[in-house]
């Protein structure tokens, strides 16, 4: 497994995501409002994140089943810690960053985060890659 390959993956998708979150922000939140825009925002980001990682899976070289649940981890932490800098660099309350793993609250990111979590697993079974021996 190269880890550095994984960490720009990951780049790649939270750059994807940064920018369709912006986009959604500008064209979207001002007419559906902000709970149902960032829901849509999760599904569009489900997509990105299966999309980027069809295509470099097998470039991040994770074959067994245990390295791309890891690597999945990695991505999963990686974008709390982003998500929570982020939010605190812009000044937005922990409450309102709780708001979107709140399921109660209408908040899917938690669901987003599994699928993160699950997506190079899913990816190498549809692809047909490795197995844990």
């Amino acid at each position: 497994m190269r880890w550095n390959r994984v960490v720009v993956v990951w780049l790649l998708i939270i750059a994807a995501e940064s920018v369709s979150g912006a986009l959604r922000e500008v064209f979207l939140t001002p007419h559906i409002g902000p709970v149902m825009a960032h829901q849509i925002g999760v599904v569009v980001g489900c997509v990105v994140i299966f999309a980027i990682t069809w295509f470099l899976l097998r470039w991040m070289q994770v074959i067994t089943m245990s390295r791309q649940l890891l690597a999945g981890l990695v991505w999963v932490l990686l974008t709390l810690v982003f998500e929570w800098a982020l939010g605190l660099a812009l000044d937005v309350p922990p409450e309102a960053i709780k708001a979107d793993y709140d399921l109660a609250q209408g908040g899917l990111m938690g669901l987003g985060l599994l699928f993160m979590l699950c997506t190079p697993a899913l990816v190498a079974h549809l692809q047909g890659i490795g197995h844990d021996r």
